[in-house]
C-alpha cells in the first residue's frame, strides 16, 4: 500500500440489499428482478476508480428488498454505524439501501447517529444487471461525499443522481425514473459530479449529535391511516383495540380529516393514543390549527414531515417517554 493510498479517508460501506444489489435474467428489463442478491464486494468491484477516492471497509448488514425493512434492522444498522464512527480509523459511512423505504431509514439515522462524521445513503432505480445501471455511479458519488470534509456536520445525507439531499427533506417521487428523489420544499443541499462535492446550503434543524434521540430496541407500535372520501372508523378502532401507541394520519390537504375518522381519532386520544396529523399531498406543510382542530382534538401537527417520517419521529419520541401532546408538538416543531 503506497503513501497516497494510506492518506485517503477510510469509508465503511454497509450493504442492506435493495435494487442496487438486484439481479435480473434480462439486461433489457428493469422490472421483475430479484432485489438484494448481489453482495457488497461485487457492488464495489463494479465501481471503477473507487480506490482513488477512499479506502473501503465493507460489511454486509442485510440482503433484503427494502419494502421489507424492519425496526429490528433499523436498530442493528444504527448501532453498527455508531460503533464504526466511534473508531478513529473510520472517517465516514455509506449505506446501500433499497429506494422504497430509504427516506424512512435515512431520517431514523438522522435522529439517532451520534457523530458529526458523514453518513450517506444511496440506492438505485435499476438492478445491477440492467443496461445503464445507475447503482455504480450512485455508489461512487456516495463514497465521494462521505470522504468530503464539507459533508461533516450536515447530518445524514442521500446521494442520488448527482444530487445531495438531507435525510429530513428527501422523498421518493417516481416509480421508475433515475431521478426518483426530490426534496420538495427545500431543494437539494448540493451536488456531486466527477469527484467534485459542493454544498449550496446547510441543514438547520437539529440532528445527529444535537438530537436528543437514541436508537431503541423497543420500538412502540405506531401505524398510519389515511383520510379519503367516505372514510370509516374501522381501521382506527382496530388499531386502538390492538394496543397501538400512536397513529399518524395521512390527511387531505392541510392534514384535514374526514368527520367520521375525526371522531374515531378523538376516541383514540381519550384512550391514550398519540395522534399526529400529516398530509398525503406530497409537499407543503401541515399548520397547527389551534382551537379549531388540534387543541380540541388533542392532536399534533407533523409540520413538513410526510406521514412516513412523522411515524419515525413519533416512534422515537414515544420510546423516549414523550407522550403529552404539548411535548410532542414541541418535538415536531424542533426536528
Amino acid at each position: 500500500m503506497n503513501t497516497h493510498t494510506l492518506s485517503l479517508p477510510q469509508i465503511a460501506v454497509l450493504a442492506t440489499g435493495g435494487t442496487i444489489a438486484g439481479r435480473a435474467g434480462d439486461a433489457s428489463k428493469t422490472a421483475g428482478y430479484k432485489a438484494g442478491v448481489v453482495g457488497v464486494d461485487d457492488l464495489l468491484d463494479a465501481v471503477p476508480g473507487l480506490d482513488a477516492v477512499a479506502r473501503i471497509h465493507a460489511e454486509q448488514i442485510a440482503s433484503i428488498d427494502s419494502k421489507d425493512m424492519s425496526t429490528a434492522l433499523w436498530t442493528t444498522l444504527a448501532s453498527r454505524i455508531n460503533a464504526l464512527l466511534a473508531q478513529d480509523d473510520i472517517d465516514g459511512v455509506v449505506v446501500t439501501h433499497g429506494t422504497d423505504t430509504l427516506e424512512e431509514t435515512a431520517y431514523m439515522l438522522h435522529l439517532t447517529v451520534k457523530s458529526a462524521k458523514p453518513v450517506v445513503l444511496t440506492a438505485a432505480m435499476r438492478p445491477s444487471t440492467a443496461l445503464s445501471a445507475d447503482g455504480p455511479l450512485n455508489l461512487l458519488n456516495a463514497v465521494t461525499v462521505a470522504a468530503s470534509n464539507d459533508a461533516a456536520g450536515q447530518g445524514v445525507l442521500v446521494a442520488f443522481n448527482n444530487q445531495i439531499h438531507s435525510a429530513r427533506d428527501v422523498t421518493k417521487i417516481s416509480t421508475y425514473a433515475v431521478d426518483a428523489f426530490r426534496s420538495p420544499e427545500t431543494g437539494v443541499l448540493g451536488f456531486v459530479q466527477d469527484g467534485r462535492v459542493e454544498f449550496q446550503r446547510s441543514v438547520t434543524k437539529p440532528h445527529t449529535t444535537a438530537s436528543q434521540f437514541v436508537v431503541t430496541e423497543a420500538w412502540p407500535m405506531v401505524e398510519i391511516v389515511a383520510s379519503y372520501a367516505d372514510a370509516s372508523r374501522v381501521t382506527v378502532d382496530a388499531l386502538v383495540a390492538a394496543g397501538v401507541k400512536g397513529i399518524v394520519v395521512s390527511g387531505t390537504g392541510n392534514g384535514s380529516i374526514h368527520a367520521t375518522l375525526t371522531q374515531a381519532l378523538m376516541d383514540a386520544v381519550k384512550a391514550g393514543v398519540a395522534v399526529v396529523r400529516a398530509s398525503r399531498v406530497g409537499s407543503g406543510h401541515v399548520m397547527r390549527n389551534g382551537a379549531a382542530s388540534d387543541d380540541a382534538l388533542g392532536t399534533v401537527s407533523a409540520g413538513t414531515l410526510n406521514p412516513y417520517k412523522a411515524r419515525v419521529l413519533l416512534m422515537l419520541a414515544l420510546a423516549a417517554g414523550s407522550e403529552d401532546a404539548v411535548v410532542l408538538q414541541r418535538l415536531f416543531d424542533t426536528y
